[in-house]
């Protein structure tokens, strides 16, 4: 039995549908207020919980082979990113899991202070490393399903808006490449107690990403490219009235001014650890708008 928490998110989704296509027993960790009906359907077991309620993580891990750890945070990284994975990871050893999989961001290792989410990931990864249990820890770059709805909108308007510096360099992995080497680090042993940084097998300029739009639908991107202090006077401005959000823009900020890429040498390393190679960003995009 797999536990898989953030199941209906854009990695846990995939996840419990490949294992599912694999005929693994899958406990799906939902919220009620969440979108599941598929994955039911899929014949995943449906755990509705809270993973800010330490009764309902303790529940949902009974009985349970392997934890995948897919959720994310929002705003609240102190809870969600950092607490309930502690909880998972006590309860993984409690009921003596086989292999847990977490999933960790690239840069989680740079200790960027004012990133509640790549702080509390680091932390977690630590706890996990000396918990005694089998892990594997992967770091993605940026998914390549939160494009989805930027390269619909450029189709609509040619438009894309980059703030900061678009000479940065990225390597967005496919989410579905990612969601194939989370299900499959619980049985590859070049996979185990490792920590791997996953991005795609391209490492692009910011700016690329609205070119690739525009080879896509044969029309010349028009870039908006708004400079990083844009984001500073809004998470200053939002700070007098919410200082959760402001927090949650120091991750964003984090994001946007520094660079996220795997090497040459880390993406040929990932392909020979689960042998496959890697799909670009173009063709995922291509395929998930049938073009």
């Amino acid at each position: 039995m797999f536990l898989v928490t953030g199941a209906t998110g854009g990695i846990g989704r995939r996840v419990v549908r490949l294992l599912r296509q694999q005929e693994q027993s899958v406990r799906a960790f939902v919220r009620l207020t969440s979108r599941y009906s598929d994955l039911e359907h899929r014949g995943a077991e449906i755990f509705i919980g809270d993973l800010l309620r330490e009764k309902d993580i303790e529940k949902a891990s009974r009985g349970v082979k392997y934890i995948i750890s897919a959720h994310g945070s929002d705003s609240d990284a102190l809870s969600l990113d950092y607490s309930a994975n502690i909880e998972l990871i006590d309860q993984a050893k409690v009921n003596g899991v086989e292999h847990f999989v977490f999933i960790s961001v690239l840069g989680a290792d740079r200790g960027y202070e004012d990133a509640p989410v790549f702080k509390a990931k680091r932390a977690v990864e630590r706890y996990l490393s000396a918990s005694g249990l089998n892990y594997t820890i992967l770091r993605p770059s940026g998914l390549a399903s939160n494009l989805l709805p930027l390269v619909e909108r450029f189709r609509e308007t040619g438009l894309y808006l980059l703030v900061g510096d678009r000479k940065n360099r990225t390597s967005i992995v496919s989410t579905d490449d990612l969601a194939r080497i989370v299900v499959d680090s619980v049985t590859v042993a070049g996979a185990r107690n490792q920590i791997l940084p996953v991005g795609g097998p391209e490492i692009l300029l910011r700016e690329d990403i609205p070119r690739i739009f525009g080879r896509i639908f044969a029309k010349e991107p028009v870039i908006i490219n708004s400079p990083l202090f844009f984001i500073d006077g809004l998470q200053s401005a939002l700070g007098l009235f919410n200082p959760q959000i402001q927090k949650a823009l120091g991750t964003y900020r984090t994001l946007l001014a520094n660079e996220f890429f795997c090497t040459k040498d880390e993406i040929a390393n990932l392909e020979a650890i689960f042998n496959f190679q890697l799909e670009t960003l173009e063709n995922f995009l291509r395929r998930y708008l049938a073009i």
